[in-house]
């Protein structure tokens, strides 16, 4: 092939590079109204009054909306960027005079530039009616203190959902005598899992701007994964029709799924919709961590069954997911947290798993990349991880002796047909890569440092089955170079060179002569968004299936100008020429010529694609952790990781995805955390309090492809954007236990907890 699978350079790299205004704020209207949010400083509370007379009178001021501007008894709406019906509940209104959490939005004041919003936030003198709140999600399911009252409340499929018991969803599924098959097993690990509501810290801050355009219509611009559904957002939360609404996507400074809900975008829209001014808003890194949706808080309880020589029999997962004080996203990740993790250990003859996702008054929890089975995969690996140390096998040998095989039915992957997998070379390869065998467990470095290493594996999806639908437009333009018009959002991955990529390969022309538009919900296909590992797998095959269709319309004009039938002609990328004579040819340029004049035949068109299908990608990931015993740091000194994505269509953007996922997964397993106090304030909010690890915190990453071919993808890929956040969790936890002695079961494993626990486990040996 000439350009998949080769490491083609991204198409905006230089833009990007060299500092060019590409983003939101760089190309926004000078003349914005400047928005700006105050928010609740109480976890629950009923608005009784709200005074906002001598903000109004502050200079610059346009204009101040409360919750009184807003009809309470309308319909409320998700602002979870979804396929409709959404699984998420309407339980949202622009603002309500019920504030559910520290942070939510009770005003929204727009004026001439910051100086004077920020003066107009201090006058704006509130009452509350304060009650009190649910911080415990073990204590909020039917709960005499309800999270959502309302009688509007409403839950759009039927997803276990009940907000007079602050229940966002119930599932239960399951294949098997799960109870027998744990009764006759000969070792039974069971344990409680504990992630915390981790932030996705893009570098880009939530922001949109807003617009009316020459025909009155709203145009947004707004830093999104999701256009058409942030469209649909907008159109329900302001009570619009949606023909009235234009949304569309600069460059995107990083999204990992927090963009996959429309954060920002009704607070702007509201303000010049009402005032038919521009305006804009931008979250300070404050808001972002205090008032986004960050990833799901999960207690995952494993029981897991297996016989004396390591096969497992049977998994039986109960998760319970805090969704926080609104719905986004909640009954839809918790279900990746089983669904993505059991079906890897193929020889199970039974499985159960049971989720409940609840309200409470903290912030509300949404899409982060790994959307649930990062979560799941922690406790499912860190248990099998405790299997082998029970059995004293190794736990590379007793994966081997379980993974799910190509071809095999995977009853808790919905009952899915494995089509393509090679996770048992990527099991081999990282055993290789981290030098297992001479390493494992632990070795002791001197001055009260040792060195050990953990390891775990991983699945995800390609996007979501029968449900997500990827288009593409491509069409042929004079002198013959081709635009390829899109709705998925590049948001740093590349998706716009690897998109273009596949276009090239099929019409046998040169990266540069595609260029790409998206997204933009007036002139792009449909596409769901940028989300569930989509992108490649599903909008990657519209492409390719497109520009075959291209291809032929460039041959059916080609032999039209040659005057033979359409069947004898080729086209090699510059000619269109006859079968039996490379004299009789015609050029691309020639033809895209030809098709501005007196012709009925037109050089495009466009592909609409959804899967019945979603491939699982599966990665292999070892770390090797250096522990201080004296303090408790832990760094990882080396990381090594094998990913079954198919075929990388660009394997230099997949390596880039592989190590930025591998990082996240590190911060996770080490020093994100955050802390509530008793009245629901957040103590993490900011990044000198939450510690996300930079590059000089880790040691060595390698990443390396162990490609799998699968036919329903274009030229055989998978996805890889989700995937390769999901094995340092187990990985390095695991290694910290081979340090320490100690299992860990919740996270982040600080060093406080690393240091009090070999203090106490040095008491016990005393």
């Amino acid at each position: 092939m000439k350009y998949v699978n080769k490491p083609v350079r991204k198409k905006d790299a230089m833009q990007l590079v060299t500092g060019k205004p590409v983003y939101m704020d760089d190309i926004a209207p000078k003349d914005c109204l400047i928005v700006k949010l105050l928010r609740s400083p109480h976890a629950n509370a009923i608005v009784t009054s709200i005074n906002k007379i001598a903000a109004m009178k502050v200079d610059g001021i346009e204009a101040i909306y409360t919750w009184e501007d807003i009809p309470q008894d309308g319909r409320r709406y998700t602002q979870a960027g979804q396929t409709y019906p959404e699984m998420s509940p309407y339980d949202r209104l622009i603002m309500d005079r019920h504030v559910r959490y520290v942070g939510d939005v009770v005003a929204i004041v727009a004026g001439r530039d910051g100086k004077c919003v920020d003066k107009a936030l201090k006058l704006i003198k509130v009452q509350y009616e304060v009650l009190e709140p649910i911080l415990d999600f073990h204590k909020a399911k039917d709960n005499k203190i309800l999270v959502h009252p309302e009688d509007n409340w409403e839950s759009l499929v039927p997803v276990g959902a009940d907000n007079k018991r602050n229940l966002c969803a119930h599932d239960e599924t399951g294949s098997g005598d799960i109870e027998e098959v744990l009764k006759n097993s000969d070792v039974i690990i069971d344990h409680v899992y504990h992630t915390k509501a981790c932030q996705q810290t893009m570098m880009e801050t939530f922001r949109t701007f807003c617009t009316i355009d020459t025909y009155g219509r709203l145009n947004v611009v707004s830093s999104t994964q999701i256009v058409f559904h942030c469209r649909r957002i907008l159109a329900n939360a302001l009570h619009i029709p949606k023909s009235m609404i234009r949304v569309s996507k600069p460059r995107i400074g990083g999204g990992f799924g927090a963009k996959q809900t429309s954060i920002s975008e009704v607070y702007p829209a509201y303000v010049t919709w009402m005032t038919k001014k521009p305006s804009k808003i931008i979250f300070t890194r404050e808001e972002s961590m205090t008032a986004s949706t960050p990833r799901h808080e999960m207690e995952v309880h494993v029981r897991l069954g297996a016989s004396k020589d390591g096969i497992v029999n049977g998994i039986d997962m109960y998760t319970l997911s805090n969704t926080g004080a609104y719905g986004e996203h909640g009954p839809t990740t918790v279900g990746l947290s089983g669904h993505k993790s059991i079906p890897l250990y193929g020889k199970a003859k039974a499985f159960r798993f049971v989720s409940d996702v609840v309200y409470t008054n903290v912030m509300s929890a949404g899409a982060y990349r790994g959307y649930g089975a990062t979560q799941g995969l922690f406790a499912v690996e860190s248990a099998v991880n405790e299997l082998a140390a029970k059995l004293h096998m190794d736990p590379f040998e007793l994966r081997m002796k379980n993974i799910v095989k190509e071809g095999d039915v995977m009853p808790a992957y919905y009952g899915q047909v494995n089509t393509s997998c090679a996770l048992d070379r990527c099991l081999e390869r990282v055993k290789k890569m981290i030098d297992w065998d001479n390493k494992y467990p632990v070795r002791d470095m001197g001055n009260g440092k040792v060195r050990a290493v953990g390891m775990g594996m991983a699945m995800q999806g390609s996007g979501i089955t029968s449900v997500d639908v990827g288009s593409a437009t491509i069409k042929v333009n004079d002198d013959g170079f081709y635009t390829l018009a899109i709705g998925a959002a590049d948001m740093g991955t590349g998706c716009d060179t690897i998109l273009a990529q596949i276009a090239a390969e099929v019409l046998d022309c040169s990266i540069d002569e595609i260029t790409v538009f998206g997204a933009d919900t007036d002139t792009s296909p449909y596409d769901s968004g940028s989300y569930a590992s989509s992108t490649t797998y599903v909008t990657g095959k519209a492409v390719e299936q497109c520009a075959l269709k291209v291809r032929e319309q460039i041959c059916k004009l080609g032999a039209e100008l040659l005057k033979c039938p359409e069947s004898e002609v080729v086209f090699d990328g510059k000619f269109v020429k006859h079968e039996n004579s490379k004299e009789i040819q015609v050029s691309l340029t020639d033809i895209a010529t030809a098709s501005q004049c007196g012709n009925n035949i037109a050089l495009e068109a466009t592909v609409t694609n959804s899967s019945p299908l979603s491939p699982p990608p599966f990665m292999v990931g070892a770390a090797e952790v250096e522990v201080d015993l004296e303090t408790g740091e832990a760094k990882v000194i080396d990381y090594a990781a094998a990913v079954d994505c198919g075929t990388p269509v660009n394997p230099n953007l997949a390596r880039v995805q592989a190590e930025g996922g591998i990082l996240q997964g590190i911060g996770m397993t080490l020093t994100e955390n955050i802390t509530y106090n008793k009245k629901g304030k957040l103590a993490e909010n900011s990044l000198m309090q939450y510690k996300i690890p930079t590059r000089i915190d880790i040691g060595h990453i390698c990443v390396e492809f162990e490609s799998s071919y699968e036919d329903a993808g274009p030229f055989g890929a998978k996805s890889i954007g989700e995937v390769v956040i999901n094995t340092p969790l187990p990985a390095v936890s695991d290694a910290i236990f081979n340090a320490t002695g100690t299992r860990f079961y919740e996270l982040p494993i600080t060093p406080e907890k690393i240091a009090m626990a070999v203090a106490e486990r040095e008491k016990e040996q005393a």
